[in-house]
């Protein structure tokens, strides 16, 4: 097996990268021994995410792009029975370690939901366009725990509502919201149809933070947890914008940037 030596500010540790080995070495049947090390196609992967180059300029200390971009199609695009990307399991399973970590169960109690519009470059393809925010590109709805750990997140073009986007994610990962008893979000969620279709999917009561409870001098701190963690991608250069072309991938980038996020915290 050959390996590549590469020293950037995006790699993570092999220490950081054997938590996630096996799962992502168990994607692919072996029929012959692999020619690659999974640990240089992951930091090429990285490299791409933070820098925010197209896939044929990766260094020449990385395996060759075809390579690199076959194992992201492998890992993004095979989903399990239950529609779960293999790196979206392996997201999850990080998180989960985290919030054991934490001395908390794997399943939260209380989330807070916002979606955050991003405009979008030439090459993608799904569109809509943000009245509210003036940005024509996709929304990113996002939920996290109360330390703002990622519980799951869903990519939408930016024309969907805060509303039906949360009641998307909801459904789509509802297993992992099990346990959930609040759920925060901001004035844009307000109204009695959205709390009672999340009372219906996952018997929660709806939360509302306004933006006119600081004009009273009402604050509610765990209302802002969630704009930390939409602040944590823009520090991967291929977020600042929307350059993907399929709406799965622009949510498997950030997925893969979470990852990174959390790895590094090992």
């Amino acid at each position: 097996m050959k390996s590549f030596a590469h020293h950037y500010s995006s790699d993570i540790s092999r220490e950081q990268f054997e938590l996630i080995r096996t799962d992502l070495e168990g994607i692919r049947k072996r029929t012959k021994p692999r020619k690659v090390d999974l640990y240089d196609i992951f930091c090429a992967l990285l490299y791409t995410l933070k820098n925010g180059c197209v896939w044929r300029d990766l260094p020449s200390d990385f395996p060759k792009w075809e390579t690199v971009y076959y194992y992201w199609l492998l890992w993004t695009k095979t989903p399990s029975p239950a529609g779960i990307t293999p790196l979206d399991k392996v997201f999850k399973k990080i998180v989960s370690q985290h919030r054991l970590a934490q001395k908390r169960s794997v399943y939260t109690s209380f989330i807070i939901l916002d979606a955050q519009s991003v405009k979008n470059t030439d090459p993608a393809e799904s569109s809509g366009y943000d009245g509210g925010k003036k940005v024509s590109g996709i929304k990113r709805h996002l939920a996290v725990d109360i330390n703002g750990l990622p519980m799951a997140v869903h990519v939408t073009t930016a024309n969907v509502s805060e509303r039906d986007g949360a009641n998307a994610l909801l459904a789509l990962n509802k297993s992992q919201f099990d346990l959930v008893q609040r759920v925060m979000a901001d004035g844009g969620y307000t109204g009695n149809n959205f709390a009672q279709s999340v009372q219906a999917m996952i018997n929660a009561e709806v939360i509302i933070a306004k933006q006119s409870d600081l004009r009273h001098g009402q604050v509610t701190p765990q209302r802002w947890v969630i704009e930390r963690s939409f602040s944590w991608l823009g520090k991967y250069r291929r977020l600042w914008r929307n350059c993907e072309r399929k709406l799965n991938t622009s949510k498997m980038m950030i997925s893969l940037a979470f990852l990174r996020i959390l790895l590094k915290r090992f």
